[in-house]
């Protein structure tokens, strides 16, 4: 029987329910389909902040390099806001990234048919939407030099770097190419090329890498015009590549095109070793241990971790449909509440999940 390593970081929040929700269903997709996942829990985030004074002990990333893949819920939570940031769960996870080498995030957007009527945007707007947003994960302003606060002139400023170099935008590009390529064979890629050096250096390095990849459509987009566009006509992308910042804001606009952050699954990968796997949404600590938290992006999550990181695709498929046929019934978490349907908490939702798997 195929055996794989799996480190659960359920974290802060809604965490350890969605987390719950997401090892019954693998479990339950291992038996079905001849694996066994031999998994192992750590902390991060808030609560290893309150268990070590670190919000990603040592301990929790050496178990993470030595993993085959890693399934994040959330962390963070407002009672850590006063901390330094270096003492902060967010920290913790950008700390993660690093440790296991991340550079790129791969968040898919798709319109399920049973949710169209959930988003904010008209029903002719979002019909068929299937993009892929490609973030650089460990370079531009979250992480270049110099940064910080100081004292000059009588006054006080603050300051960041934003920084990429050509091996940093080549890797993460060549990335965008090839899932364009296994897709419908178009890529954007978005910056701020009329005002930023960084962002010209970004346009010039797809352009190079675009020679080698004749098969692709190849477009460039400012960052505020690719704003705009996502909620105009959000069918016209495929794969959509950009930097750390950009990315970060991007990936949850077009989020919001589901209807609910809720939904959303997210992959950070390496050149090598583990990838990370992680809901988009965050630890919603208003709501956590209430039984109110939508599973389903961390569900998401799982079948992204069993395909890309493990190679188990029928699994990740069977996880995929479990979902689209719960919602077709009409089996909704208030997140998602419409009408004509059933509300659930997060373990009822779970058995709904389970059955249908």
């Amino acid at each position: 029987m195929r055996q794989h390593r799996i480190v659960l970081l359920p974290g802060d929040g809604i965490g350890p329910e969605i987390t719950a929700v997401a090892k019954l269903l693998l479990d339950a997709a291992g038996e079905q389909h001849g694996f066994k996942l031999n998994f192992e829990q750590h902390p991060i985030g808030g609560v290893a902040i309150d268990a070590s004074g670190s919000p990603l002990p040592a301990s929790t990333l050496e178990a993470c390099q030595a993993s085959d893949a890693v399934l994040l819920a959330a962390i963070g939570s407002p009672r850590f806001d006063v901390l330094p940031r270096e003492q902060r769960p967010e920290t913790g996870l950008l700390s993660l990234r690093a440790g296991l080498k991340l550079f790129a995030n791969l968040r898919p957007v798709t319109i399920l048919p049973a949710l169209i009527d959930t988003s904010s945007l008209k029903a002719q707007v979002i019909k068929g939407v299937d993009l892929m947003v490609v973030r650089e994960l460990t370079g531009g302003i979250y992480f270049g030099q110099p940064r910080g606060r100081i004292e000059a002139d009588g006054d006080e400023r603050a300051f960041n770097t934003m920084t990429y170099s050509r091996t940093e935008v080549d890797r993460i590009a060549k990335v965008a190419f090839e899932l364009a390529r296994d897709r419908s064979g178009k890529l954007c890629s978005v910056d701020k090329a009329n005002v930023l050096d960084v962002s010209q250096l970004w346009r010039d390095r797809v352009d190079a890498l675009a020679a080698d990849y004749g098969d692709v459509e190849l477009s460039h987009m400012y960052v505020d015009n690719a704003a705009m566009q996502l909620v105009r006509n959000p069918r016209q992308f495929d794969v959509l590549l950009t930097g750390n910042l950009f990315g970060d804001i991007l990936s949850d606009e077009a989020a919001m095109l589901t209807g609910s952050i809720g939904m959303l699954p997210s992959a950070s990968l390496g050149s090598e070793g583990p990838g990370l796997f992680e809901p988009v949404h965050g630890s919603a600590p208003d709501i956590a241990g209430q039984d109110l938290a939508n599973p389903m992006a961390m569900v998401l999550c799982a079948a992204m971790m069993l395909r890309i990181g493990l190679k188990e695709n029928d699994a990740a498929t069977a996880l995929e449909r479990s979902v689209e046929r719960v919602l077709a019934a009409g089996f909704r978490t208030g997140d998602l509440m419409s009408e004509g349907c059933t509300q659930l908490g997060c373990a009822g939702m779970g058995e709904q999940l389970l059955q249908a798997l």
